[in-house]
C-alpha cells in the first residue's frame, strides 16, 4: 500500500471514509496551517478559532462520505471551517459600525504574509489593529477579506469556498476595504497618526 504521505488529497479521503486510520490524519497535517489561519483572522481570538479549527475538523471526519469530489478537499475543507467560524460569529452577535470610503487593501494584504504564523493576535499593534478593525464588520465581508486579502486566495476561489458568485466576493471585498479604511488609516501614516493623537500642549511650539 503507498505510503499515505504520498497520496492526494482526494485518494486519502476516500481512504479514510473507508476505514483507513491513518489517512485523515496526514489530511489534519496538510491542511491545518492554512484552516487556522483562516479561522483566527476571522474570529481575533485564539480560543474561538481552535474551538471553530476543531469543530471544522470533526465535521470533515465525520462527514468524509457526503464529499461528492466536485471541488478540490483543501476547498471543502476550507469551507467547514468557514462555516465553523460563521456559527461562532453568530453567537457573539458583533455589531459592525458603517464608516466608508476605500483603498485599504495595501494595509491589510501586508498581514498575508503572517498566514503561517501560530497566533497573529498575539504579534504587533498593527496586527491587532487589523484585527479590531475586522471585528467591525458583517461576517460576509469579513469573510471575503480574509479569504482574498489576508489568506491569498483567488476571487474565484473564495467564490467556491464561501458558496456565493465572484462577482458577490468581488463586492463584498470592495465595501469591507471601505469600511476598514477609517479605522486603519494611521497604519498607512503612522506619522501624521502620531501628530493627531499627540497632547495638545504638545502643538504649542513657537
Amino acid at each position: 500500500m503507498d505510503a499515505v504521505q504520498e497520496l492526494p488529497d482526494k485518494e486519502l479521503l476516500s481512504r479514510h471514509a473507508q476505514g483507513d486510520d491513518q489517512a485523515f490524519g496526514e489530511l489534519v497535517k496538510r491542511h491545518r496551517e492554512r484552516m487556522w489561519a483562516v479561522a483566527i483572522r476571522v474570529l481575533g481570538d485564539s480560543e474561538e478559532a481552535a474551538d471553530a479549527l476543531q469543530d471544522a475538523f470533526l465535521s470533515a471526519f465525520r462527514g468524509a462520505h457526503r464529499f461528492r469530489g466536485e471541488a478540490q478537499v483543501s476547498t471543502w475543507l476550507h469551507r467547514i471551517v468557514v462555516n465553523a467560524c460563521h456559527d461562532r460569529m453568530r453567537r457573539r452577535m458583533v455589531r459592525p459600525a458603517v464608516p466608508t470610503d476605500d483603498a485599504t487593501l495595501d494595509v491589510i494584504s501586508n498581514e498575508r504574509t503572517k498566514a503561517s504564523t501560530p497566533d497573529p493576535t498575539g504579534g504587533s499593534d498593527s496586527a491587532m489593529d487589523v484585527h479590531a478593525a475586522l471585528g467591525r464588520l458583517p461576517e460576509e465581508q469579513r469573510l471575503a477579506l480574509v479569504l482574498v486579502d489576508m489568506i491569498g486566495y483567488r476571487v474565484d476561489e473564495a467564490a467556491e469556498i464561501l458558496e456565493v458568485a465572484p462577482g458577490t466576493v468581488k463586492s463584498r471585498c470592495a465595501r469591507g476595504r471601505a469600511r476598514l479604511l477609517p479605522y486603519l488609516t494611521h497604519l498607512r501614516n503612522p506619522e501624521h497618526a502620531r501628530d493627531v493623537t499627540s497632547p495638545r500642549g504638545g502643538d504649542r511650539a513657537s
